[in-house]
């Protein structure tokens, strides 16, 4: 049911050598994608919100509107892949197939309800019809997942808040030494 998976090197960034790139993985959550009906246009929105050295996209995948398919490919992202941070796309919303969020809060071991609140207030500012998304963020041992719109222009969108949060997040989560960023 996972279309692509890529592996990809883990090098450091030059601009701060002490801090590695933050390994992201995408997962696209669609039916019609998943069979191959329809191109998926979010994962890639994703992934050109974060083309700096400072991102490295690890893993990629499009997998159907199931619960279980989705726990387990999270699980295993998480716990053997080990991404700093999983961006999941599609199946936020009110339809009966979108369980992105029920999938999500059956495996993470904390809440990041901030994270999603964050979102919702930068979406609403975009587009009233932000508030009918259901994502949430949560931490699974060390990793970051964040359940993102399934529209390419709100995950991009979402993507763009985002990225300067993640770099700290990942050095909190992966215990390194920080400094809180600049306000």
């Amino acid at each position: 049911m996972v279309t692509t998976i890529e592996e990809t090197s883990n090098k450091a960034n030059a601009a701060a050598p002490e801090r590695t790139q933050v390994r992201i993985g995408i997962l696209t959550v669609s039916d019609r994608c998943a069979a191959g009906e329809q191109e998926d246009l979010s994962g890639p929105a994703i992934q050109s919100e974060l083309v700096d050295e400072e991102f490295v996209v690890v893993l990629y995948a499009v997998v159907p509107d199931e619960k279980k398919v989705l726990t387990e490919t999270l699980k295993r992202w998480a716990d053997q892949f080990e991404c700093d941070v999983i961006l999941t796309t599609g199946g936020t919303g009110f339809g009966r197939r979108d369980v992105t969020p029920e999938a999500t809060a059956k495996i993470i071991d904390r809440d990041a309800a901030n994270v999603s609140q964050y979102l919702l207030i930068k979406g609403v500012e975009v587009n009233p019809a932000a508030a009918l998304s259901r994502g949430i963020a949560g931490v699974r041992g060390s990793t970051l997942i964040v359940n993102l719109p399934g529209s390419p222009k709100a995950a991009g969108e979402c993507t763009r808040w985002l990225r300067p949060l993640l770099p700290h997040a990942v050095d909190v989560l992966r215990d390194r030494e920080t400094t809180h960023p600049p306000s």
